[in-house]
């Protein structure tokens, strides 16, 4: 029992978010009139984005056509576990959701990622996500059995947390518009993670809307943005894989803690099977009472089934194996953002954001170079 705890470890949550506050901007104001009339007058010196030139000339300024980006990225949130499956050497594996119950499951990550970007559209920024991320997930569950009242109660609890390396690659998209400094940028992407106890990468999906103001400093091409807006997560929810038994498996103290939840299962057990004997036949016929029999011998079969497999696989703990599956997902899909960032120079960016509210906090800083193709 104590390896479920293995596979609530590989739990990567990371989804990657790589906006970098840039935009093409329409110029008005009187104020800006000479840099508007440069604009419409000189001609566009680079190949992308697409209809450029054509841009410019209607008075829009637009960012260098191109970039590269480092960014480093904390999150860390709460999950939900469900439909978990749970076998031995590659035997039947046993369905735990009546059972098992999680306190919490919390996933962190530390990651670093490059991101390329252009502008194929005037007010379409194309990037890709190339990183390396730390993660660490701690959970703390129990394995719950019911008595003859269909009152449950825990018979083993357990919590652990483990590190792991992953490698993060992905593509976005970022549609922009902005008009006299005020901008709304929809960012969006799409990464896979590998982590090698996983029999396939991790898909996440992220959704940031985000709706901001920049602000001019006297130093020619600086400015200052500040901007808010929200962060959306769909962590794709189907994970499985297979892992040594001896890789992940405290052994110490295991036998015995397996040895005691044989004896709660079957003290349960007996108490069931007193209350449903003592039952007259018209209260056996009662469908609320056929239920609950059927309720709590189901729970019981399935934590003495699973002790059984994890009582053999302790026998050869040192070749056993251990295979899983499960659904993931994060405790709430959305959070709320706050961002800020110092333009130095049309090519020198760096920024800095928050996310808070919910189940989920995160942080991203990143330092950007742009130019012109």
């Amino acid at each position: 029992m104590y390896t479920i705890k293995l596979f609530l470890l590989i739990l990567l949550f990371a989804g990657v978010q790589t906006f970098g506050q840039v935009y093409t901007d329409k110029i008005i104001g009187e104020k800006n009139e000479a840099l508007r009339d440069s604009l419409e007058t000189h001609q566009y010196p680079y190949s992308l984005p697409i209809w450029g030139e054509k841009v410019a000339r209607k008075g829009y300024e637009l960012p260098y056509s191109a970039g590269i980006s480092v960014n480093y990225f904390w999150q860390k949130s709460d999950l939900i576990i469900n439909n978990l499956n749970v076998g031995f050497n590659n035997g039947p594996q046993y369905n735990l959701d009546q059972i098992v119950r999680f306190n919490s499951a919390v996933s962190e990550a530390n990651s670093v990622n490059i991101r390329p970007d252009i502008w194929l559209l005037p007010f379409l920024n194309v990037y890709g996500i190339f990183g390396k991320a730390k993660t660490s997930t701690a959970i703390n569950a129990g394995i719950w059995v019911p008595d003859a009242d269909n009152n449950w109660t825990e018979i083993v609890s357990f919590g652990t947390k483990a590190n792991f390396d992953a490698t993060t690659m992905g593509i976005g998209f970022t549609p922009t518009i902005g008009i006299g400094g005020g901008w709304l940028a929809l960012d969006m992407n799409v990464s896979w993670t590998d982590i090698s106890a996983l029999e396939k990468p991790a898909v996440t999906f992220v959704f940031g809307p985000r709706l901001g103001k920049s602000f001019k400093l006297n130093k020619p091409q600086s400015s200052v943005a500040i901007w808010a807006g929200a962060f959306r997560v769909h962590l794709k929810s189907g994970t499985s894989g297979s892992l040594n038994l001896a890789d992940v498996l405290p052994l110490d103290g295991a036998q015995a803690k397996v040895d005691n939840g044989f004896v709660k299962v079957a003290d349960n057990q007996t108490k069931v099977d007193d209350w449903w004997n003592g039952l007259s036949n018209k209260d056996k016929a009662n469908p609320s009472n056929i239920a609950k029999y059927s309720t709590a011998n189901k729970a019981l079969e399935t934590a003495g089934n699973f002790l059984t497999a994890v009582d053999g696989a302790l026998s050869t703990a040192g070749t056993s194996t251990v295979q899983y599956s499960l659904e993931k997902a994060p405790a709430d899909m959305w959070n709320f953002i706050l961002g800020a960032q110092y333009q130095y120079s049309k090519h020198i960016m760096l920024r800095a954001e928050y996310g808070f509210l919910g189940s989920r906090d995160q942080f991203l800083t990143g330092l950007q170079y742009r130019f012109g193709i």
